[in-house]
């Protein structure tokens, strides 16, 4: 059709219908509404209670909304064909068919009112009572118009189901209840798509009269009405007979409860992060919310003795990484110790629980293997002397013995060797808050507590050593849809490093297994790591297999510490209780070793690849191309006097007589140790006293002070500076020089005090074999 034959046809037909009056006050009709719905547009804002739900729908907390009314928000799914029938034809049998206004009811309540003199009976749909609601207004005949009006913009602007919606969410069932999700739920306990016949037709008929038809305070009539009205719908056949006698044979007995309020903390913590959701439904699981719940509440019930007052616990499921489980303390109810702040949250001290992230970091940079050793013995680390939980030391071990025993010096040696930035780097890739704000702060302590952490940080973090290193934040909201969460993974550490820790940590020939171990017979396989705060005020146990993850501190919110406290002892028993109840018996399999890992001979008393002085081999995991190849030097040759009292070096070693043996090439801080404990070791002989040539190399260490370091001592107390230095094991005597002036001849690993001047003080030491080591420090007299 071209624009000529438009022009010819459509326009002088819309001419003459415009000639029309009728036709015109209409449009114009219409143009006016349109122009008064823009300038006064209708807010529907029904301002309605938070719930939060389960992961099946089931309410597991309920909150009034600002104005303290129960205004529950009813989902379209909880609007039955059986609550949607009852409903209409109570109300606005002509619901589905009007604009909003049906004129004949008004025609008819306008005769009547004429007649009678006064109101006898209303007009109102389903559509213009929503209005009303929204917004009550006095009854005058002004309003009614005003209310009609808005009852066509409500019609303009939502669906019929929407109307409806709103209606039933609105309706007034008596003091400060609204609704009928609201009603159901006091009520009946229950939600509105599980409502009986007979239940909702005694929901349907009080809005029109909620101050005298009271939920269990006038059942009787109650239920006198509501057998009138089904008796109503059998002669109209609303239902079917059998339903509406089963409707009528069944018994009001009702009363008003009080609002579910089930894991608190956690509903309280999503009310607020979305503050303008009326339903949020979470991920946790009813019924082993509660019974974690119970557990915790009678566990720690049972420390109270102790002076332990609260715990918190978290379990996330590691297929779908959502949170099915979330208590934030042992008893929300109870003000003297703090219930209602939120353990998941609260930013504690992780103790030694961040050493398997450190450790499989090491893995990955090829630092170390399981049969890697390392001496555990006392270190300075620049002023910063750890020490063992248990005080002791335990020289040369290997790495996964570390590990499994939370030994606190291998783990320092390995976080100074990678440097502290590269696990920063790992924590803030696991959105741990407190160590991205003090990052520039922290430093070696850090592995052994030095930095704030939350339960819900180290639970994620674990988390990550059940899905193959990958990263992901566990949910708190219920989720149908797991396709996007592989977009969201991010490594932090890889799949090969990952397996060597659930190695690791699945060993339970170590000392942070709980006394009554006895009891974990049929517990499932577990891998657990335990940790201890500085000043025993924070107990760790996370744990972790193929299907959950389960985070568990305890303590007291005070922060008061307890002699008692340890992971170990009170947090990881706590830890197996929960496995034992949500995975009891479980015959889900352990984690496969990944391709890229293979297995390897090397030296047991290195866990270096072996070269001829390694008799002893043992079999080690390595990762291919990354783990370190390096050959095993724990041992050496030695040529020796026949009597074995002087060794010789290759410029001193005589023509004849000499022995060519092997001793232990042991490090310098192992020989301290091994000195200090009298503990007894194939020593290198004296070098030959008659040898001229100097060594450069392995001159003392000097351990203490520090070199560079300032320290101000008190002038009222006569304070000492302490000398000490580590040496080879070939050195008998050492010399300690104060601003190149001879102090004192000592025997290796002896300490010796001195009073210092005030300023800067160069220290010397001097070995037997004429090696030389300076430091400089500042001392200040206050």
């Amino acid at each position: 059709m071209n624009l000529n034959h438009l022009k010819q046809t459509t326009i002088p037909f819309l001419k003459r219908i415009f000639q029309y009056k009728a036709v015109r006050v209409i449009s114009y009709g219409l143009l006016l509404f349109v122009a008064l719905d823009l300038i006064f547009p209708f807010k529907v804002q029904p301002n309605y209670s938070t719930l939060i739900t389960d992961s099946e729908g089931k309410v597991l907390h309920a909150f009034l909304n600002n104005q303290d009314k129960w205004r529950m928000k009813t989902e379209f799914s909880e609007i039955t064909p059986t609550l949607e029938k009852a409903i209409v034809y109570k109300e606005d049998r002509w619901f589905r068919w009007h604009f909003g206004v049906n004129p004949f009811a008004i025609a008819r309540a306008g005769v009547r009112n004429v007649f009678t003199g006064r109101r006898t009976s209303g007009a109102s749909t389903i559509t213009m009572q929503v209005v009303r609601l929204l917004n009550p207004q006095s009854r005058t005949y002004f309003n009614k118009i005003i209310e009609i009006l808005r009852a066509f913009q409500l019609e303009v602007h939502y669906s019929k189901d929407e109307i409806l919606q709103l209606y039933l969410n609105l309706v007034p069932y008596g003091s400060n209840i609204e609704g009928i999700k609201s009603a159901s739920i006091l009520y009946f306990q229950k939600s509105p798509d599980v409502l009986s016949l007979a239940e909702v037709m005694a929901l349907a008929i009080i809005p029109n009269r909620p101050s005298s038809l009271r939920l269990g305070i006038n059942n009787d009539f109650i239920l006198k009405e509501r057998n009138r009205w089904l008796n109503e719908f059998k002669k109209s056949e609303v239902f079917h007979n059998q339903d509406i006698d089963d409707a009528l044979s069944e018994p009001l007995n009702v009363k008003r409860h009080e609002a579910p309020k089930l894991a608190p903390h956690l509903s309280l913590r999503l009310k607020n992060e979305y503050p303008t959701e009326a339903n949020i439904h979470s991920s946790l699981i009813r019924n082993k919310q509660l019974t974690i719940e119970k557990i915790v509440q009678n566990y720690v019930s049972r420390l109270y003795a102790m002076n332990i007052h609260n715990a918190a616990v978290m379990v996330i499921n590691n297929q779908t990484h959502q949170v099915e489980a979330y208590i934030g303390s042992a008893d929300f109810n109870n003000p003297v110790d703090g219930g209602q702040v939120d353990g998941v949250r609260a930013i504690r001290s992780p103790g030694s629980t961040l050493k398997p992230l450190l450790y499989a970091t090491a893995f990955d940079k090829g630092i170390i293997t399981p049969k890697t050793t390392i001496n555990d013995v006392p270190t300075n680390f620049g002023g910063f002397v750890p020490e063992n939980f248990d005080k002791l030391f335990h020289g040369k071990i290997t790495i996964e013995y570390a590990l499994a025993n939370s030994l606190n010096i291998p783990a320092v040696k390995l976080l100074k060797e990678i440097s502290t930035p590269v696990l920063v780097d790992k924590l803030k890739k696991a959105d741990f808050q407190a160590v991205k704000k003090n990052s520039s702060k922290l430093g070696l302590s850090l592995v052994l507590g030095g930095c704030g952490v939350t339960l819900e940080e180290l639970t994620n973090l674990f988390s990550s050593f059940a899905n193959e290193g990958q990263f992901q934040k566990a949910k708190y909201i219920k989720s149908e849809d797991q396709s996007s969460i592989v977009n969201l993974k991010s490594e932090i550490i890889s799949p090969e490093s990952t397996y060597l820790i659930n190695q690791i940590l699945t060993q339970i020939t170590r000392p942070d297994l709980p006394n009554n171990y006895a009891y974990t017979y049929r517990m499932p396989k577990i891998a657990w790591k335990t940790g201890t705060s500085f000043g025993k005020k924070d107990a760790w146990s996370i744990g972790y297999n193929a299907k959950y993850t389960v985070g568990v501190w305890i303590g007291n919110f005070s922060g008061e510490g307890v002699p008692e406290l340890s992971g170990a002892n009170i947090a990881t028993p706590l830890l197996f209780d929960i496995f034992n109840t949500i995975d009891y018996n479980s015959s889900s399999k352990w984690f496969k070793s990944p391709e890229n890992i293979a297995l390897r001979k090397v030296c047991a008393e290195s866990g270096d690849v072996p070269n001829e002085f390694c008799i002893n081999q043992i079999t080690d995991y390595y990762i291919p191309s990354v783990s370190k190849m390096t050959v095993c030097t724990h041992a050496k040759y030695v040529y020796v006097s026949a009597d074995e009292r002087m060794s010789y070096c290759s410029h001193c070693l005589p023509d004849s007589g000499a022995v060519k043996k092997i001793y232990p090439n042991h490090a310098p801080e192992l020989v301290s140790w091994f000195e200090t404990k009298h503990i007894l070791y194939a020593n290198i002989p004296p070098h030959n006293p008659k040898c001229e040539r100097v060594f450069a190399e392995n001159a003392p260490q000097i351990v203490y002070p520090v070199d560079g370091s300032e320290y101000i001592l008190d002038k009222n107390d006569t304070q000492k500076l302490m000398l000490n230095a580590q040496v080879r094991n070939d050195v008998k005597e050492i010399y300690w020089y104060i601003n190149d002036k001879l102090l004192q001849k000592a025997t290796p690993n002896t300490p010796i005090f001195f009073v210092p001047e005030a300023g800067k003080i160069k220290i010397s030491c001097s070995d037997d074999k004429g090696r030389n080591t300076d430091i400089f420090v500042k001392v200040k007299w206050e």
